[in-house]
């Protein structure tokens, strides 16, 4: 019953408030979906952080997307063993992981160090952040504890479970023989989803659609034009 509860029923529970939130957010605060830029109070520290945050953290989320979207028997296909995989998953995955992880506390200590960062610094930044902290760190741990493998694969266990989850085929048994840091990671990572709509992660899901068929800015050149003195004109 546990066991349903925690992989069959909960998941569903994060779903709902991650794309209802996400909805409600829109509805009653559109001026508030923003990533709330704090570049004019502070520039340097800012570039870096991000950079070093957004560059690891897409790896990261392609290696999720190619472990756990893309079914194992594509691998198999391929001639791919599960060693091979793990080898390059380990080789990308880490390094993604640490540099995510390292823009993410540059990016925390700035707001801690940077007086009028802090001072603009609301209790959803706060929580956003130490959020993203968490899952990254978990998650960098479960990869750790698990460099050798030690006989289990996570896409035949995690992938499925997942995968399961989103097509509404629940399998919540096959989460039983997953190493408890890996269930932790994933625990961190719904915490991160339940306080996503609600935070500045919002920015994440905005696209300038709009951009693309919006009209050209028509720019008019300026024609100096001579001066005329009333006072010297002729009749």
């Amino acid at each position: 019953m546990l066991n349903l509860l925690l992989w069959g029923i909960f998941p569903y529970i994060v779903l709902t408030i991650f794309i209802g939130g996400h909805i409600y957010r829109y509805q009653k605060d559109q001026l508030g979906w923003t990533s709330k830029s704090s570049e004019f109070l502070e520039k340097k520290r800012l570039r870096v952080g991000s950079l070093l945050f957004h560059f690891g953290i897409f790896i990261v989320l392609g290696g999720h997307f190619l472990g756990i979207i893309v079914p194992v028997e594509f691998y198999n296909s391929l001639g791919i063993t599960e060693k091979m995989y793990h080898i390059v998953a380990i080789s990308f995955g880490l390094p993604a992981g640490f540099v995510a992880l390292l823009g993410a506390f540059l990016l925390l200590y700035r707001r801690i160090s940077v007086k009028r960062i802090k001072a603009t610094t609301s209790w959803s930044d706060w929580v956003s952040l130490l959020f993203v902290l968490l899952a990254i760190t978990t998650g960098m741990l479960a990869t750790s504890f698990n460099i050798d493998s030690q006989g289990f694969d996570y896409r035949t266990t995690i992938s499925p479970w997942l995968r399961g989850i989103l097509t509404f085929h629940v399998q919540p048994e096959l989460m039983v023989t997953v190493p408890i840091w890996f269930k932790i990671h994933i625990y961190a990572t719904f915490s991160l989803f339940v306080v996503w709509p609600f935070t500045r992660l919002v920015h994440a899901f905005s696209f300038p659609i709009r951009y693309l068929n919006r009209s050209y800015v028509i720019y008019k050149k300026r024609v100096a034009t001579k001066r005329v003195d009333p006072l010297n004109v002729k009749d």
